[in-house]
């Protein structure tokens, strides 16, 4: 398989982009604000730069096919990379579970976590569709 078309790199010039985006925020404004502020300041950083954004996507979860529920991301980008914002100490297993499922739950293949903590982090998440048809067919059975 060519490492381009392996699900770690799809959209690599995008993340390179928003994640320059991230730093930049970081930098101009610190730690200690609320999620909201980063997600508000996010949005126009990631615009000035020329990029698309929706902000609140709404996910659909489904169980045995019947919605049981939703999921809200905090931003997607060109409709390609999800952003989760975190404005904590540190990330843990539970942020990381909840963006991975966003990734399950939709038909978008990489997402961002990112946190505005005392330190800034962030972790690039790919789920590529083929792995979650096979998990689909292997559900149903």
């Amino acid at each position: 398989m060519n490492s381009d078309s392996s699900p770690e790199f799809f959209h690599k010039e995008l993340t390179e982009k928003i994640i320059g985006v991230f730093y930049d925020v970081y930098n101009e404004l610190g730690h200690g604000f609320l999620e909201s502020v980063y997600r508000e300041a996010m949005i126009i950083a990631l615009r000035q730069v020329g990029l698309m954004i929706e902000a609140h996507v709404r996910i659909p979860v489904f169980f045995r096919g019947q919605l049981v529920g939703d999921f809200e991301a905090d931003l997607l980008v060109e409709r390609k990379v999800i952003l989760e914002l975190k404005a904590v100490r540190d990330l843990d297993s539970s942020h990381e579970a909840q963006t991975l499922n966003y990734l399950r739950a939709t038909a978008i293949e990489i997402a961002l976590l990112m946190n505005f903590g005392p330190k800034p982090k962030f972790r690039r998440f790919a789920f590529s569709n083929d792995r979650k048809s096979q998990r689909a067919a292997r559900d149903e059975n």
